[in-house]
């Protein structure tokens, strides 16, 4: 995995990889060098080893990897979206492609077999030309937050519902639609969680809208959790969003979700009561289905328990990793 430091691919990546390692699945993280990742893969007891996964011009990163891998002899190796494939050493293992998102499908030509990690994203790979016998759906499990205790942040005021958002400030992820929301929500306040290019037109819009008092961006915050759990209601408010982690982590949390209806938010939520969906940049709609869920206590009780029903059934991490080992173990031809 050759991935950015911080990132939903990238953070499943060592949550996978720590699971198996947990199970006693002989696992090896090979990654780009990032000291933080390294540390925590370690500290998990995850054997890692670490390459340069440079740009076109590195030619060594390919046989370090070979080396690496005859050394270790897998039955299977996957690769972690596209640098990764890209440097996939052939061997005699059988190779896997991961993908987050649609990416360009000429960079896993190594890959035997792809993975998606929604059903619409297997269905396009499939649509793309790709053999349907190699390619599998493998969604992603969320950490459980069931038993987390809910903390507000302290920078709130007592008592006012407050809307949580979890990202990269990243035009993507379409928080500006979020804030210009919630001019139509007088005396609820939002938090944006997360750090990103977007800071300054954010902070901007803020002020343009008058809502330097209700509109608060800490930047990242280490465990999520917590605000998480005390939050009245989770948005994923993005404009491209091919999973939304962030809307599973909403589910295991039992509290109301808001995703915008594209991807991945609208294959989880749509035609279900675990969540609700508003148009993509569609600042009123996303007003009313918040305000919809803070006005109606009923709405919001029953979106909690089918929410952490759905997670439970689906996105819970015993569950997903059955659906991983049935993959390893299943003789991949």
């Amino acid at each position: 995995m050759a991935g950015s430091a911080r990132g939903g691919a990238e953070l499943f990546f060592e949550r996978l990889s720590m699971a198996q390692t947990q199970d006693e699945r002989p696992v090896r993280a090979l990654i780009r060098h990032d000291s933080a990742r390294e540390d925590r893969l370690r500290a998990a007891c995850v054997e890692t080893h670490t390459f340069r996964f440079g740009g076109a011009l590195d030619v060594r990163t390919r046989s370090h990897l070979r080396r690496n891998l005859h050394e270790f002899q897998p039955d299977i190796v996957v690769a972690w979206m596209s640098r990764a494939a890209r440097k996939l050493p052939t061997g005699p293992w059988r190779t896997a492609g991961r993908l987050g998102g649609y990416y360009d499908l000429s960079n896993y030509r190594r890959c035997e077999h792809l993975i998606g990690n929604t059903r619409g994203l297997a269905d396009w790979m499939k649509a793309q030309g790709w053999p349907a016998d190699r390619v599998h759906y493998l969604p992603n499990f969320a950490t459980d937050f069931a038993s987390v205790t809910p903390v507000r942040p302290d920078f709130l005021p007592p008592d006012v519902p407050f809307v949580l958002a979890l990202g990269r400030l990243h035009e993507n992820k379409a928080f500006d639609v979020l804030i210009r929301a919630m001019t139509r929500l007088p005396s609820v306040h939002l938090v944006i969680a997360g750090e990103g290019p977007e800071r300054a037109t954010l902070e901007a819009l803020t002020r343009s809208e008058n809502l330097s008092d209700r509109v608060h961006l800490p930047g990242w915050v280490a465990e999520s959790g917590p605000w998480l759990r005390a939050c009245d209601v989770m948005v994923c408010p993005s404009r491209i969003e091919p999973l939304g982690n962030v809307v599973i982590e909403g589910l295991s949390a039992a509290v109301p979700v808001v995703g915008s209806a594209i991807q991945g938010p609208q294959e989880i939520l749509s035609g279900t009561e675990d969540g609700l969906l508003a148009a993509v940049e569609d600042a009123e709609a996303f007003s009313a289905q918040i305000g919809n869920i803070l006005e109606d206590k009923a709405l919001a009780q029953r979106l909690r328990h089918n929410g952490r029903a759905r997670f439970e059934r689906e996105f819970a991490q015993d569950v997903v990793m059955a659906r991983w080992s049935e993959f390893l173990d299943g003789g991949l031809t």
